[in-house]
């Protein structure tokens, strides 16, 4: 049992750390793919050779990342072919290696004194070919935008933390707050920054609902789609779109909607744009399948991808409870938000 538990503890901090090294990267770099590390991949080398001493990590904080090292732009690029200096680390250590609060530079002062808090939720959720809901879950953020000056020292509690699942917390967080009575204490880094992220799990219901129809007949397969409402979150459903590959016996297509536009693409992608649902009727997506010669019916159905956003809910249920700020000089501004997009939403036929 020791043995195991120690595994699993190294197998955890392993992950941390990936985890926090794509952050970085996202940060730098603004995304993570194959073509930008190649293209920066002088910051990429000064970043991980600042981030670990000796195989163990020691400066993951992006804020003294960036006094470190330069984050990439088109003028640094161009100053470095022109004079050939490859290196953007800067010869001055910053202020907050030497402090316990590394994670925010010292000395901060802000005209605006103003703090967000963000709830962005992520819903993945997967339906069976008879209109079942199999799976449902949600994977959010807690995202901060902190421009607060000197050295604040914020508390945030939620209505109904008891909902929260595999949770994940920024190093400024103090643990036990949030193990005792499930608050977030911590000492905001300036700007944006990831608070805390969470999953939660089994979900009965779902926003919109996509119900498609196929039927073969001698070569041919009828399509019909349709799109609305399942449960009205009491704000706008924008954004929405469907997806789905056509499959590779389809010789051609023909498809028409009664709302918004339908592309198929050159990989026999077909995508539906809708954006918001009218009033007056129900989205629908209707057309023609041409089979290849020798085939009857269809036998391989496509998966249907489909997109959304609401603003200003959380279809989670999470709640902001209170944020209390101590130790500013002058009473800051406090806004909140929050965004539910769809994640992995997918509907079989």
């Amino acid at each position: 049992m020791e043995s195991y538990s120690w595994h699993a503890r190294r197998s955890r901090c392993h992950h941390l750390w990936v985890s926090r090294v794509a952050d970085v990267l996202t940060d730098y770099l603004g995304g993570l793919n194959e073509d930008l590390i190649k293209d920066n991949f002088i910051i990429v080398y000064e970043l991980l050779d600042e981030m670990m001493d000796n195989g163990f990590p020691l400066t993951t904080e992006p804020n003294i990342l960036r006094e470190m090292i330069t984050p990439p732009n088109i003028v640094s690029k161009m100053l470095s072919v022109v004079t050939g200096k490859n290196s953007n680390v800067s010869t001055r250590l910053p202020d907050a290696t030497a402090s316990c609060i590394p994670w925010r530079k010292t000395n901060m002062k802000h005209a605006s004194n103003e703090v967000y808090v963000n709830l962005v939720e992520e819903i993945d959720a997967v339906f069976s070919r008879d209109g079942a809901l199999v799976k449902c879950e949600i994977y959010g953020e807690v995202q901060v935008d902190s421009h607060l000056p000197g050295l604040p020292d914020l508390t945030l509690s939620f209505s109904n933390p008891s909902i929260l699942n595999d949770m994940r917390f920024h190093p400024c967080v103090r643990f036990r707050p949030w193990e005792s009575d499930q608050i977030l204490s911590f000492v905001p880094p300036d700007g944006e920054f990831k608070l805390m992220t969470y999953r939660v799990k089994k979900l009965k219901s779902t926003p919109i609902y996509v119900k498609p129809q196929l039927t073969s007949d001698t070569g041919n397969c009828h399509i019909n789609v349709l799109v609305g409402v399942r449960n009205d979150p009491g704000k706008t459903i924008d954004s929405i779109t469907v997806q789905f590959q056509l499959p590779f016996c389809v010789a051609s297509a023909n498809l028409t909607s009664n709302h918004g536009t339908v592309n198929i693409l050159a990989d026999k992608t077909c995508s539906w744009s809708i954006g918001q649902i009218p009033k007056d009727k129900s989205p629908s997506l209707s057309g023609n399948l041409v089979l290849e010669t020798g085939l009857d019916r269809l036998h391989v159905f496509p998966v249907f991808q489909v997109g959304f956003k609401i603003m200003g809910v959380a279809l989670s249920g999470l709640q902001i409870h209170k944020l209390d700020i101590k130790n500013a000089p002058s009473q800051p501004y406090k806004g909140f938000r929050a965004l539910t997009q769809a994640g992995e939403y997918e509907v079989r036929s």
